[in-house]
């Protein structure tokens, strides 16, 4: 069965490399990609006819460059990649990037979403751009791939997956992470940020748990001292091979606590990793 994957592009050479990062990191497995460039216009309007004129030819040119745009990414992927087991559909939208980014997931069944971490008008400096952040926050019925810019190379052996074992996970929650593990053979390294404290019973629980939802994948289990969770990370990342950073984004809670500002600035070495974030499918 064919995985249906939405990767959005704003024609950026950041949103280039997501398309090959996805293109690379999939190429063992049946899937049908989804191309997808948003433009906004204003709306003709009838009450002033050369006003209206305008927002017509605005619309028209945006509507035209987006299509065109579309058809030159299809092509660049045509002559650069040649693999069988992929498909592609581009998809042009008048909307904003995450309305139309809902709209797509729900409409066509899609189960991942892979995109660059910054746009065209980002910041190198940044480390997430704003739409990226934006689409991890609220887009939350299926995981997202963020893709950092000078990401080129994908031979994921070893992903981190950060957690107190403070809640519990599901299957369904990790099923995509299990999947990409065993598709590209690489361990789980589920890593455990702590300050000294020795695991409570519920966490020892859900610890348990946690070994049964990875089971098909390697994984193995690590801690690293620290009484800030992305000073931890970044602790354990600079010192290991680490090839992506994996998490479940519940809501409001780890997510915020890595990345509001302004410790989005500080991240440092978690910048050059893909991050693969899931969701707490309970909210």
């Amino acid at each position: 069965m064919k995985s249906k994957i939405l990767i959005p592009t704003d024609f950026s050479l950041n949103a280039w490399n997501a398309i090959q990062y996805a293109l690379k990191l999939y190429k063992n497995k049946e899937c049908d990609f989804h191309i997808l460039n948003t433009y906004s216009s204003s709306v003709p309007s009838k009450k002033d006819l050369v006003a209206a004129k305008a927002d017509e030819l605005s619309f028209q040119n945006e509507k035209t460059k987006s299509a065109k745009g579309l058809e030159e990414v299809l092509e660049k992927i045509q002559s650069t990649f040649n693999n069988e087991k992929h498909s592609f559909t581009t998809v042009s939208l008048q909307d904003d990037l995450l309305s139309a980014m809902k709209t797509i997931v729900e409409k066509r069944d899609i189960e991942l979403v892979i995109m660059g971490t910054k746009g065209a008008s980002n910041y190198r400096a940044t480390v997430l751009g704003s739409n990226t952040i934006n689409t991890m926050e609220n887009l939350r019925v299926c995981p997202i791939v963020g893709v950092p810019y000078d990401a080129e190379e994908v031979s994921i052996k070893q992903i981190i997956f950060p957690t107190s074992f403070k809640t519990h996970y599901k299957r369904k929650e990790l099923n995509h992470l299990v999947e990409l593990a065993v598709l590209q053979a690489a361990n789980i390294c589920v890593l455990h940020v702590s300050s000294k404290e020795n695991l409570s019973l519920n966490q020892k629980e859900n610890k348990e748990l946690l070994k049964e939802c990875l089971e098909g994948a390697s994984f193995t289990f690590q801690e690293v001292e620290s009484s800030h969770v992305a000073d931890g990370i970044r602790k354990f990342v600079s010192k290991n091979d680490s090839d992506m950073i994996a998490f479940v984004n519940r809501k409001h809670s780890f997510f915020s606590t890595i990345f509001n500002k302004p410790l989005v600035q500080d991240l440092g070495m978690l910048s050059e990793l893909p991050l693969f974030v899931m969701h707490d499918l309970r909210n």
